[in-house]
């Protein structure tokens, strides 16, 4: 079987992990081209992975490559802002897209990226790697089969911590460059893995602030209630967080379980209170331990090898492109009632002002204005605690 050829565009710190697992496949998949303003980002990446000198292409012009026809898939790994636009064009230009999260900077341009997308032909792939952890992957196995019972209530946390200067970069911390803040760029994890484990929620309110990051116009902190027919959900984001707790509750009817992995069972008394199960405890705990984890390796590394797998027939693709919609549709939701102080219903209108960016951008509050801007940031990219969990 003839490689397939990718190109990768933006080579900063994320790009490292689609680098390394496009290299673990390389059996059937080669990096022949790499993007990014700064060449010598490009260069770096290069002699990291070892990539072919011979038949690499190093340039700080996508456009330069739509035309390529030995190109045969792009991972997008540039500034939020930039998704739709890089995406549209090389699908349109017969190119397949990995793009990584958030879809885009708003839900009318991922509704361009979806269109174009059905147009091409072509298979476009949205990254949210913590679907591939084991923890997870159970948690839904038992979720969908409805041992549990229903689910009652559930509790996010997506806890992190960014210092003040993580916002010196161009493109952090703009309403315009980056789409928003921690909501959008940090839960977008969270949520995305919320609306795989139960589905979208009928309803929302939301408060956001900005408690710490003075050179930033956007939210680092935030709390949501959603209503689902027959359930709430809480939503906890920050940027604040110096343990960096992340994970998910679920109470259910017949247990609670949580991501990262426990259990807990209750035997209602007659008097309406309870004493413990740990009966049921150790059938759920058995369930969990016979379930199938994720195949092989976990992140970024299984994502991408699912999506080849897509790719070429094999498997079907875990996260879509009407995946990272939904969760661009559920964060500029919150947006909406965090900006208004009103309940929102969801789906989205198309008439609706926080669905296009140039409406959303003159409803938005700005906490405060950007007054540093760098145009290169320095180190790698730090990983919260859930993203670590094997």
């Amino acid at each position: 079987m003839e490689k397939r050829r990718i190109a990768i565009i933006g080579t900063g710190g994320i790009s490292h992990f689609h680098a390394a697992a496009f290299c673990a496949e390389k059996e059937r998949c080669e990096i022949v081209a790499l993007c990014d303003l700064f060449t010598e980002k490009c260069v770096a990446l290069a002699q990291e992975y070892h990539l072919n000198s011979d038949t690499l292409t190093i340039t700080d012009d996508y456009t330069t490559l739509l035309d390529r026809s030995d190109i045969d898939s792009v991972s997008i790994c540039l500034p939020p802002s930039l998704h739709s636009e890089v995406t549209v064009a090389f699908l349109n230009h017969g190119k397949n897209v990995l793009c990584e999260k958030p879809m885009a900077a708003s839900l009318a341009e991922a509704d361009c990226m979806i269109d174009a997308e059905k147009k091409s032909g072509k298979l476009l792939g949205i990254i949210s790697q913590n679907r591939f952890r084991d923890g997870a992957w159970k948690v839904k196995q038992m979720l969908s089969s409805g041992v549990l019972g229903k689910v009652l209530m559930t509790r996010v946390n997506s806890m992190w911590y960014r210092g003040m200067n993580y916002y010196n970069l161009w493109w952090r911390g703009t309403w315009e460059k980056e789409g928003g803040g921690c909501t959008l760029n940090h839960a977008v994890h969270q949520i995305d893995m919320l609306n795989w484990f139960i589905g979208m929620p009928k309803s929302l309110i939301s408060v956001n602030m900005n408690v710490a990051h003075t050179n930033s116009e956007v939210e680092d902190c935030g709390m949501s209630i959603l209503q689902y027919p027959h359930a709430l959900a809480e939503l906890n984001v920050s940027l604040n967080d110096m343990d960096e707790k992340q994970g998910f509750f679920f109470q259910c009817e017949h247990a609670e379980i949580t991501v990262p992995w426990s259990v807990h069972c209750k035997k209602q008394l007659p008097n309406g209170f309870y004493e413990p199960d740990p009966e049921s405890e150790k059938k759920f705990q058995k369930m969990y331990d016979h379930l199938e984890g994720v195949k092989g390796t976990e992140g970024h590394d299984a994502l991408i090898k699912n999506y080849l797998d897509a790719l070429e027939g094999k498997e079907r693709l875990v996260v879509t492109s009407e995946d990272g919609r939904h969760a661009l549709e559920l964060i500029y939701s919150i947006y909406k009632s965090a900006t208004t102080h009103h309940m929102v219903t969801l789906p989205m209108e198309e008439s609706d002002d926080f669905y296009h960016k140039e409406t959303l951008l003159k409803k938005v509050p700005h906490f405060y204005e950007k007054s540093v801007s760098i145009e290169n940031a320095e180190g790698s990219i730090s990983v919260g605690n859930m993203e670590k969990e094997k």
